[in-house]
């Protein structure tokens, strides 16, 4: 069987980046059993509630990501929503580390995506929000759309 090339979306987070502000981003390395994978090969994940911890141990963990049962598992099949260790360099969850325990920035999930044939994960330092941020982001997306819009109307009826 032939090697998988290319990067394959699997789950993409669209709530990060309206509710937070993304200042680094970081792809890693996702310990999955065989049943995890196959059901991610269908297509089937979310990763609405998922965030990211680190345990004292220096450990980083995605909780709260939903990986479906494989439908086709058996006895062996795994918990959907059980933690999932993500693999980094030393040097990059002792930065990850320092930098959450700055004031306001938490790490977030942002996709899920195969990388030749690996499942990948890629997740940001962040910082929260506040609720007039969030609105000035919409109006500014609802700016853009209207720009072109009417940029595409005049070019149509010019």
């Amino acid at each position: 069987m032939a090697k998988e090339q290319g990067t394959k979306l699997i789950a993409q987070n669209r709530r990060a980046k309206h509710d937070y502000l993304i200042e680094d981003q970081y792809e890693a390395g996702i310990a999955l059993t065989g049943t995890e994978v196959k059901s991610l090969r269908e297509g089937r994940a979310s990763l609405v509630e998922a965030f990211i911890s680190i345990d004292r141990s220096g450990e980083v963990w995605l909780e709260g990501a939903n990986i479906p049962e494989y439908l086709n598992g058996t006895w062996n099949n795994h918990a959907p929503k059980r933690k999932r260790k993500l693999l980094l360099h030393a040097q990059q969850i002792e930065k990850l580390t320092r930098q959450t325990q700055a004031k306001g920035y938490t790490i977030v999930p942002l996709s899920l995506y195969f990388k030749d044939g690996r499942v990948k994960v890629s997740i940001a330092l962040a910082r929260g929000k506040k609720e007039y941020d969030k609105r000035q982001t919409l109006r500014e997306e609802q700016d853009k759309r209207e720009a072109l819009r009417a940029m595409r109307y005049k070019n149509l009826h010019g």
